[in-house]
Formats: structure tokens, C-alpha cells, sequence
């Protein structure tokens, strides 16, 4: 065994004993300590009992913001950024375990922004716990998207005038995160690699980066915005979505999260009425025929068949972009005016959803996916 083996268990061994003590005497970390000890499983330098405890115990203690950012450090010193050759990027990322309620609609997303002029990737993985539902690489992948791009590949696209947008993988950009699916599948609950791993950055912009990402629980949208400023992200747009994702709901007023130049998070209100949708359902609702299917050993987990979803999804979006109305064409119409008003391109979201009205019913941002 070397010595840099030696003292990666050693400095683990130390963390572990301080943050898994119990409810009371559990101690906090520093920044580089989280960070040290992300790394270390990153490179798998300890092993995977270690390591499962090291992510259960911070999770069980609460990470604190120094943690989160320490393991946020960790996982993008693993990833290799690229510039892509556009003054913006708007990095859009949906929850990684994807979704198993509703059919997703935000895959779609990038090619309407892309036509409106606006350079757009979408990052996730194929299957990760604790949801393992619908990601954005099934969707796309259904519609005949390359969702194996390196992050060059995935650059070069949104320089592209026909193109404008594209997909980069988990896989792809940071292999030793992705590697780590199937440890946190057997941890089974949520721990702070599903909070971090959205802020990983892999595409930049010339000039600026913008984050959305989405939330469902309250105290997520300053830890969002704190890791997102840590990142680098020069804004971001924080929605507290369906399923955590970014759109919100069609037909329930909120709230969402932004900031502008690294500043603080400022909330404001939405209501889908102030962009003329009216719709009865809150999202795209999954097909009364989806074949439903089981997950031997999980009780809990609400089980869809992952491939018939995303084909259904691939079916709709599709559809929406050609001008087809109904709930997908609304979740594109309102996601879709939340990121142009964020962005400056409109001054209000009743206006930036008529512009994409116009767009989806033109038909041309389905060439874009072809």
C-alpha cells in the first residue's frame, strides 16, 4: 500500500470518527476536509464502506455550507471544463434521478431557446437513485439526440447556427462521479452528491455561464444559490419546479430564486394565469397505458417503465415544438419565459411567452432536434 494511500484512509478515518458520533456530539468539518474527503472516494482511494459512511454522516448531521461546498470543490476538480465558442451558456439542470410522476418537457427546452438565439446544454446521467426515473438522456435519446458526446462534441454543437444547443453526459464529463451510481444506489437515500453534482460547470461560456435549476424543499433555494455563486455561475435562476425540475406548476401560483452577477438571491412570484396558461393538470401527466413495472426490494419508489416513458415524452416535445398544444407545449411556453426574463431578453414573462409562442408555432425549433 503507498504512502498517498496511507494517508487518504488516515484523513478519512480522522473525518469519520468526528461526523458520525451521533445526533449530539457529531462535529463539523472544514471546507478542505469535505473536500479532501470527496476527492478520496472520487479516486477511490478508500473504500466503499468508508465511503458510504462519510456521505450517510454528513447527511445525517446536515451538511453544513462549508461541506456542501467542499464536496462541490471535489467534483470539479474532477471535471475538465470546456469554452464553448458563444458569449453565454445556460447550463439547464433537471434532477439527475429524473422523473417518475409526470412526463418530462424540459428536454426540450435547449432547442426553443436555441432558435430564439439563446445557447442552451442540458447535463444529466442515465440511471441514478434514489428516483432512478426519467432522465433527460432517455428523453433525447428517444428522439434520436447523440447523448454520448464528449464535452468538446457537446461544445462545438452550440456554436452551430443550425443547431444551437446539446446534451453533455455525467459520464462523459466526470467519470469518477458517475462511477459512484451504483454506491449511491445501495445508500438508497438522498445525500449531498444529488445536491452538488448539478453545479459541476462541465461547459462555459465566452463571458458568462447562467445556471436554472429546480427544488422542491424550501431551504434548498439559498443552498442553491450559495453553491451556484461558489461554482461560478454568473446568475441563477432557482425554480421551485415539479419533481424538482424547472418548470413550475401549470396551474399553481409560486415562487422562484434569482440573482444577477453573483449577488444575493431575490424571490419572486409567478402565476401561470399572468402568462395565459390555464391548464388542470400541474404537469405533463404520464399516459393512462404506460406500462408499469417493479424494482425487486424497493418498496418505496414509485416505478414507471423508464423506456416507454421517455418515448412518450420524446412524443410530446416533439409535437410541442411543432406547435401542438396541451400541457408540454404550455411547460416549454412557461420554463422557457422564465429563462428569457431572467436572462434580460424580455422585460416581463407574459411578453417572453408570447415571443415562444410564436417560435413553437412556427415549427422551427423541431429542426433543430433533427
Amino acid at each position: 500500500m503507498n504512502t498517498t494511500l496511507n494517508a487518504a484512509q488516515l484523513q478519512m478515518r480522522s473525518i469519520i470518527q468526528r461526523i458520525a458520533t451521533g445526533p449530539e456530539l457529531s462535529k463539523d468539518i472544514s471546507l478542505e476536509e469535505a473536500r479532501a474527503g470527496m476527492r478520496a472516494i472520487l479516486n477511490q482511494q478508500v473504500d466503499s464502506v468508508q465511503a458510504g459512511i462519510f456521505l450517510i454522516a454528513l447527511r445525517m448531521k446536515r451538511e453544513t455550507d462549508e461541506e456542501f461546498k467542499g464536496i462541490l470543490d471535489a467534483i470539479r476538480d474532477e471535471t475538465t471544463p470546456v469554452i464553448a465558442a458563444v458569449d453565454d451558456v445556460v447550463d439547464i439542470a433537471d434532477p439527475y434521478d429524473g422523473y417518475n410522476r409526470c412526463l418530462p418537457a424540459a428536454p426540450f427546452l435547449m432547442p426553443l431557446l436555441a432558435e430564439y438565439g439563446v445557447a442552451s446544454i442540458s447535463q444529466g446521467a442515465n440511471a441514478i437513485g434514489p428516483k432512478f426515473g426519467v432522465t433527460h438522456r432517455h428523453v433525447l435519446a428517444a428522439a434520436g439526440v447523440p447523448v454520448d458526446l464528449t464535452p468538446e462534441e457537446a461544445a462545438a454543437r452550440l456554436a452551430d447556427s443550425a443547431l444551437g444547443w446539446s446534451y453533455v453526459d455525467q459520464r462523459t464529463f466526470c467519470p469518477p462521479l458517475h462511477d459512484l451510481a451504483e454506491l449511491r444506489s445501495t445508500i438508497v437515500k438522498r445525500q449531498a452528491v444529488t445536491t452538488v453534482e448539478v453545479m459541476a460547470r462541465p461547459i462555459h461560456g465566452r463571458k458568462r455561464t447562467h445556471l436554472v435549476t429546480g427544488y422542491v424543499h424550501k431551504p434548498y433555494s439559498r443552498i442553491y444559490a450559495l453553491l451556484a455563486r461558489h461554482a461560478g455561475f454568473d446568475s441563477a435562476l432557482l425554480v421551485r419546479g415539479i419533481e424538482g425540475g424547472v418548470i413550475p406548476s401549470l396551474r399553481q401560483k409560486g415562487v422562484c430564486f434569482n440573482y444577477q452577477h453573483h449577488s444575493e438571491e431575490q424571490a419572486f412570484d409567478i402565476d401561470p394565469l399572468d402568462l395565459s396558461i390555464e391548464q388542470a393538470v400541474r404537469a405533463v401527466p404520464l399516459p393512462d397505458d404506460l406500462p408499469q413495472t417493479t424494482r425487486p426490494g424497493d418498496e418505496i419508489a414509485v416505478v414507471v417503465d423508464v423506456p416507454a416513458a421517455a418515448q412518450a415524452a420524446a412524443e410530446a416535445g416533439m409535437a410541442a415544438l411543432n406547435g401542438v398544444t396541451g400541457a408540454t407545449y404550455d411547460s416549454l411556453v412557461f420554463g422557457g419565459a422564465l429563462i428569457l426574463w431572467h436572462l434580460g431578453r424580455e422585460a416581463s414573462l407574459a411578453v417572453a411567452a408570447d415571443r415562444l409562442r410564436d417560435v413553437l408555432d412556427s415549427g422551427r425549433a423541431a429542426e433543430r432536434v433533427r
